[in-house]
């Protein structure tokens, strides 16, 4: 890949944001007057192959660039299982308490869905007795056996979870203090990673965080040291879950806190255009080559969700409410032993990818099924060098058809088919079952397929239109520019209004915790704080996150949230007790790049029409409009049938759709 920069920029600071993808790895680059964009192809063995390719195609010969990457390691490490052998160390009597966690059952109505197996199995739990141990000999004593049961069953990794840590963390903080003095493993402590009270999501987050730590910290370490080896690479901030930056040795300590790394750029920038095209509701679709990431995002600001499930295990760290199903360009189409079509979740990835890359694989794809429906120019070379194989392609379709009893455009127009209703069913997980209605929001579109199929998932949906912003193609990688430094910090109180006063001293020093934490990071004072409290109804089982601001009275908090809770809800309570759970304070620092630094959209000379494709769809085969992007100038309009293309992404227009090219230079697609 080779991306074009700005020569004559030569010697300004320069900026790197490097998102790595299932299939590739993108690269947006800021010099502080412009913008270069491009892909090149991910490398899974080793991710930091191709994040240091792309680094070395965008950083001009000479000059030295901050790297912001959002990685995929830590994710790909829990699905793969790929983790370390972790010992948890609990509370003698509470050792089974990973296995039994909540009631609930991973699906209601199958009596064979099963659980996913705790990280820590039945023969890696150890139980102490820490309640009558104090700060001497007797804490000595436990850690020794701990060690012992460490050295006996090749633990790998520790996990230190006592029960009541959350409230007072001394003894559990000291246990893991006389560990990391005499073992040369990690060890997490419960009350360090997350302070909040439910043990059972408390533990399975330390263990998580135990679970992962070697294998994050060996990528961590050979990123640094091949960044160094470079020359030109001087600091590494690498993308936390819940949209913000954190430093290489935090990611590190904290692998839990990046499991979502990889979605959030994208998330974040598609806030921040949401909010300048005055969009006060949008959901943010990104498809990429293994999988697709949907987010609700209102006036400006992406939905946060503080305790979700990651391949079945809960993670109380904070992170953008992103919804993933695995359906991507690389998803592999297939019959199952019924007889009918299924799409995903397993990916071609990189290697060997679909089969139209001619890198020997047989099996059809998405992006299969785009070529041989006409969607994808047959004669674009994808990250610039990869050229597109449409026999492959429809070879591919042939064997897929002739299992189903399909001609190949029928096989290719199920799996386009059956691949979109899945996206639909991840827009509605985000939309109507949280109870908000997706006709008032717009459906901004991006990665490598999200434009191909947007305005097929937005009608099915009655959605308020489209936008594919600009640079839609590296979207996440662009987002990483946008997105400041962060410290997040949280701590269970238990408050109601008989001990209100509790509230302000806690929020305080959260605060100054969580700008302490910025300063650590980045070298730098935090641009801005905020405060949340998670209150309830008192006996209520769930929270409601309310804003607080420091110094401000219970009341003025209550009635704050008996409103949210109204308008989440339907429904408040305002002669009921209320309790505040646990406050979080969230700092953020000063971005690489704001919208208002990019330079004024200019289209590129020259005609954007560049002749007509046959494109096939649901009703046959019609003569669409290709449209070169860059050369499209703001304020033009283009009618479907259309492919509108650019470097790395393309749009399709089917039919009575129409889209106008925004002066951030986004289209706005309309019907």
């Amino acid at each position: 890949m080779a991306i074009e920069t700005d020569t004559s920029a030569a010697g300004k600071p320069t900026t790197l944001g490097v998102d790595v993808g299932g299939t590739f790895t993108d690269v947006a680059m800021w010099d502080g007057a412009s913008m270069a964009v491009g892909k090149v192809p991910s490398t899974p063995r080793d991710q930091s192959d191709g994040v240091m390719a792309g680094a070395r195609a965008a950083v001009r010969a000479g000059d030295r660039a901050d790297l912001l990457h959002g990685t995929t390691v830590a994710t790909n490490a829990l699905l793969e299982r790929r983790g370390a052998r972790t010992l948890l160390v609990t509370d003698g009597g509470f050792e089974s308490l990973i296995e039994i966690a909540r009631q609930d059952r991973p699906s209601l109505y199958d009596p064979f869905a099963d659980r996913s197996v705790p990280l820590a199995d039945a023969g890696m739990r150890l139980g102490v007795d820490v309640p009558a141990a104090g700060l001497g000999d007797e804490l000595d004593a436990v850690a020794a056996s701990v060690v012992a049961a460490m050295r006996n069953r090749g633990a790998e990794a520790v996990a230190v979870c006592l029960m009541y840590s959350y409230a007072d963390p001394t003894v559990e903080r000291a246990l893991a203090g006389r560990l990391r003095q005499v073992v040369d493993v990690p060890v997490s402590a419960s009350a360090e990673v997350v302070a909040e009270f439910r043990e059972y999501e408390r533990f399975s987050t330390a263990v998580l965080n135990a679970f992962l730590s070697p294998e994050v910290s060996r990528y961590m370490g050979s990123l640094a040291a091949r960044a160094g080896q470079s020359g030109f690479i001087d600091e590494i901030s690498v993308m936390r879950s819940s949209g913000g930056l954190v430093s290489l040795d935090h990611a590190s300590a904290f692998p839990a806190s990046i499991l979502l790394s990889g979605p959030a750029g994208g998330v974040v920038a598609a806030a921040a255009l949401g909010e300048l095209m005055g969009c006060h509701t949008l959901i943010s679709f990104d498809m990429g080559g293994t999988s697709t990431d949907v987010c609700r995002v209102r006036s400006g600001r992406p939905e946060v969700t503080y305790n979700r499930e990651i391949a079945g295990h809960a993670c109380l760290m904070p992170s953008v409410a992103v919804h993933t199903v695995g359906a991507g360009g690389g998803s592999v189409a297939w019959a199952d032993r019924g007889g009918a079509l299924r799409v995903g979740p397993r990916s071609a990835g990189a290697d060997p990818g679909p089969a139209c890359y001619g890198r020997g694989s047989a099996e059809p794809t998405v992006t299969d099924a785009n070529l041989v429906l006409g969607r994808l120019d047959p004669s674009a070379k994808l990250a610039g060098t990869m050229e597109l194989r449409s026999d492959l392609a429809r070879a591919a379709f042939e064997r897929l058809g002739a299992a189903l009893s399909l001609a190949p455009i029928e096989a290719a127009l199920g799996v386009v088919a059956v691949v979109e209703s899945h996206m639909t069913h991840a827009v509605r997980a985000v939309s109507v079952e949280q109870g908000t209605d997706p006709r008032d929001a717009a459906l901004m579109a991006f990665g490598g397929a999200g434009g191909l199929h947007a305005t097929a998932l937005a009608r099915a949906l009655e959605m308020d239109g489209v936008i594919v912003p600009p640079y839609a193609g590296v979207f996440s990688a662009f987002g990483l520019l946008l997105s400041p430094p962060r410290a997040d910090a949280a701590q269970t109180v238990n408050v109601t209004a008989a001990d209100r006063e509790r509230l302000p001293a806690t929020a305080r020093g959260l605060l100054a915790a969580a700008r302490s934490q910025i300063e650590a990071d980045s070298g730098r004072a935090a641009a801005t704080a905020a405060l949340i409290v998670d209150m309830r109804y008192l006996g209520q089982a769930h929270e409601t996150s309310v804003p607080y601001t420091e110094g401000e009275s219970w009341e003025v908090l209550c009635e704050r949230f008996h409103r949210l809770h109204a308008e989440r809800n339907g429904f408040a309570r305002p002669t009921d007790p209320v309790e505040a759970v646990t406050v979080r304070a969230e700092a953020v620092g000063a971005a690489a790049l704001r919208w208002a630094d990019l330079p004024a959209f200019e289209p590129e000379a020259g005609d954007p029409k560049r002749g007509v494709r046959s494109v096939i769809g649901p009703t046959g085969a019609a003569e669409a409009g290709v449209w070169w992007r860059p050369a499209l100038p703001v304020g033009a309009e283009v009618a479907g049938p259309a492919i509108i293309a650019e470097g790395e992404s393309t749009t399709y227009l089917a039919a009575g759709e129409r889209a106008t090219v925004h002066e951030t230079g986004a289209l706005r697609i309309e019907w």
